[in-house]
Parts: structure tokens; sequence; C-alpha cells
């Protein structure tokens, strides 16, 4: 059995493919919203966020024989808990990420955290368009909320709880932009315009993740844009090929049972 950290368009369509060689798969999302759409594909999962010593539990109990984490980018410390769950059940690893873009490199400014994208959002002032989710708002809103040089408008999941959260941090319901995207670049020029936006903070989270569409539609603009860089983790496999993915999945099977399907 394949245990895998989805709940990404892309990692859905991994493991579509997972199951359609054979595979017997558990996906592991956050939100039941994922779940529900990889249920619909006939891929059992589960909901929650694990911890490390979680995450073993569960593949011990589901008998797994190798963990596919194709969770996102930046869900940097789910990574960690899988490299370590994956070491502690003694079973392979293998990372699939989408592929980063670098085209614009040399047009917008890297930082290395959500923190410092903080800072350089307060330094230039003005109006700042986060699309950067809900997760990390506490880190935005304590340096920028209560600065009077500074308009911060959050794009962010329309969920009840995203809502509180904006309530409880002090942001304005004229600040905050409750949408479900993928947003198209025509989509985000219009925000831009309509809210007088000066700087736009991102993350290089790949083209699946309309990276493209938001950080071209502010150049075009004559935007500035502070791009979060992607987190530095140490994976033991890593590629941005589903079909590498596959392969390794058979040769495993091949070597460990001599069998060409993962099955229960």
């Amino acid at each position: 059995m394949i245990f895998m950290l989805a709940g990404t368009s892309d990692a859905k369509e991994l493991a579509e493919k997972i199951k359609q060689d054979g595979h017997s798969l558990l996906a592991s999302v956050v939100t039941e919203e994922a779940a529900v759409k990889l249920e619909s594909s006939g891929i059992s999962a589960r909901v929650g966020r694990l911890t490390a010593e979680q995450m073993a539990a569960v593949l011990q109990e589901n008998m797994a024989n190798v963990v596919v984490d194709a969770s996102h980018p930046f869900a940097e410390e789910a990574s960690r808990h899988a490299i370590q769950a994956a070491k502690e059940a003694g079973i392979p690893y293998i990372r699939y990420e989408r592929s980063s873009i670098n085209t614009y490199d040399e047009k917008v400014q890297k930082v290395d955290s959500y923190e410092e994208a903080a800072m350089k959002a307060r330094e230039k002032g003005g109006t700042i368009f986060l699309t950067t989710g809900s997760k990390t708002l506490p880190v935005f809103a304590n340096k920028l909320v209560n600065d009077e040089r500074v308009r911060m408008i959050c794009r962010m999941l329309p969920r009840a709880e995203n809502m509180e959260k904006c309530k409880n941090l002090g942001i304005a319901q004229q600040d905050i932009v409750a949408m479900q995207g993928p947003f198209s670049k025509e989509l985000n020029q219009a925000l831009y315009k309509q809210f007088g936006v000066d700087t736009v903070v991102t993350k290089e989270s790949g083209k699946q993740g309309s990276f493209d569409e938001k950080v071209t539609a502010a150049l075009e603009l004559g935007l500035e844009v502070i791009l979060i860089k992607r987190p530095d983790v140490a994976y033991e496999k890593v590629t941005d090929h589903s079909q590498e993915v596959l392969h390794y999945l058979q040769d495993l099977l091949i070597k460990t049972c001599g069998d060409t399907s993962i099955k229960d």
C-alpha cells in the first residue's frame, strides 16, 4: 500500500495515475474538500494534519510499503514529518514537487521567509496585496495592520475560519478578498487596479499555483513583487516528473515483492 501526502491539484492527478497503475493507495489531506475530490476518483483519503509519530503509526497500521510526498511546496513541516515517519517505519520515501519557475528572478525581490517578506512590505508602504494564504496571515498582520503607512489586502479561500481569523487579527472586511482560485492574469490585474495595489507579496508555488498569472499581472502594471522562496528541505529523493514517480513505484515493488503492483 502507498501512503501519499496530497491535497493539491497536481497531487490529485498523480494519485489518479497511481491508482490507474493498479496500486493500493491511501491519501492524506488537510481538508474535507480535498478528501471529497479524491474520493470522487475512487481514492481512499484521511483528513487531518499528522505529527511524525502519528504518521509513523498510520504507516504501520496500514502496512504501507512506501511514502509518496506530493504535498504543497510550502508544506515543509508535513514533508519533514513524512521523511521522519518513513525512516521510523523503515520504508522508502519519494518527494514529488512541482517544478520551480525562475523566469522572474531578476524582476522581483526574493526573500527567504514570511517574516522577511512582511518587513520588506512595511518598508515599502502603500497598498500591499497578499496572495500567501491564511496560514501565515498573523506574521503579516503583526507587522502591517497597525501601520498607518500601509493598507494590507488579503486574498484567501472563502472559509468561515479564515474570516474569523481576519476578525481576530483586526483586518477590516473591506481589506479581504475571499475567493477560490485559480485566478487568470486578467482577474489579478482587475483586483490590483481595484485596490490601487503598490506591491504584491506571493510565494514561488509553481505553475499549478498560478504563480505566472500573479507575477506577470503585477509586473505588467509596474507593481513591485516580493517573492518568498521555497523552504529548504533535505529531501532524500525528489522529482518533478509524475512518470518518474510511477516508474520508481514499479521498480520498488519488483525489487521487494517480485510483483508489479503495491497492494494491501
